[in-house]
């Protein structure tokens, strides 16, 4: 066990020293264990063939700890969701953490633990990894960044692949991640169930992958949420995007947030909420699909692609009108990730 006279992480914690060599062996060794990691080399030696897809992200997200979630879990799932949405197997993330001086040695426990049970969920493994510690006041507590390796194994999904006619499906309901942390950050204390949507999405999108369905592009919808992935779509292949409002599943909580502090659900950022065009041939396969697995019980089709109005998303509203979905401007929420 890390030795029982620290509470808090000090310096030496990132000297190279005992304490460190204790910290790193002791929690980080022991939760995410594998040969490769505890090989102990400068470098991890991978076994790689075929095309591979490599991602890098940095998390920051305030609070640290909200419902669904905490930083740790959000860092597996946000590397292994930006591998998963290319079609790729996750298989090794590197992973780095800046702790601050004083951070409580229960919550980086607590943290650590959630990485592990994530990485679970998708079979990845840590296999190389640095710690630094900074004085009191130079950090937020702790940053972690985290790197993905994983083997495509379907290729062509891509934001330039979107088709005239395609069918645009969302997983499931949207804002989610975001709304928690609103409510996490401003401490409301509504009567509320409300939960953030963290999660690794390889599971659905094996499952998708292994049913043969024909995915022309997948995003996971984080900042800037569903406007944001549907008009990069639509730049991107040059096409337009038509979505009606009323099909577009949306909680009462998260609607009602929304109501609140004037957002709109759309720019709200989602952690385990995708967003895919397929054929309309396709579509009712890959419903049937989602629904059996992994919270996508609300998968739904949204919209369509059309060869009008390139380069522009249209949201139809129930009353009979439509207009522009731009893309966020500003930060509405910053470091929710």
């Amino acid at each position: 066990m890390l030795n029982k006279k620290f509470e808090q992480i000090q310096l030496s914690h990132g000297g190279g020293g005992k304490e460190m060599n204790a910290l790193i062996n002791d929690m980080f060794f022991t939760a995410f264990a594998n040969p490769i990691l505890t090989s102990q080399e400068d470098s991890a030696q991978l076994q790689l063939s075929g095309t591979t897809a490599f991602t890098t992200d940095s998390f920051t997200v305030d609070p640290l700890f909200f419902a669904g979630g905490n930083i740790g879990k959000l860092a597996i799932a946000g590397t292994v969701n930006d591998l998963a949405m290319m079609g790729a197997l996750p298989e090794y993330l590197s992973c780095s953490f800046i702790i601050e001086e004083g951070f409580a040695i229960k919550d980086l426990q607590t943290i650590v633990t959630s990485m592990a049970e994530e990485m679970q969920q998708s079979g990845a493994h840590i296999v190389c990894g640095d710690t630094k510690v900074v004085p009191k006041g130079c950090a937020d507590g702790i940053f972690i960044n985290t790197s993905g390796v994983g083997k495509i194994i379907k290729q062509g999904i891509s934001v330039n692949n979107l088709q005239n006619d395609d069918v645009i499906i969302v997983s499931r309901d949207i804002g989610r991640h975001g709304a928690a942390i609103l409510m996490a950050r401003d401490s409301l204390s509504l009567e509320s169930d409300l939960t953030s949507d963290c999660a690794s999405l390889w599971p659905i999108v094996e499952q998708l992958i292994t049913a043969n369905i024909d995915i022309h592009a997948m995003r996971d919808a984080t900042r800037g949420g569903l406007s944001a992935v549907l008009n990069e779509w639509a730049m991107a292949s040059n096409v337009g995007i038509s979505v009606d409002e009323k099909l577009i599943p949306v909680s009462t909580e998260v609607q009602g947030l929304c109501e609140l502090y004037g957002f709109e659900p759309y720019d709200l950022a989602n952690e385990g909420t995708f967003i895919m065009a397929l054929p309309r041939a396709a579509a009712d396969k890959a419903l049937e699909v989602m629904t059996q697995y992994c919270h996508c019980d609300q998968a739904s089709i949204i919209g369509y692609v059309t060869d009008a109005h390139n380069g522009k998303v249209i949201l139809n509203t129930p009353w009979g009108s439509s207009r522009y979905l731009d893309i966020p401007q500003g930060e509405l929420l910053p470091r929710i990730c």
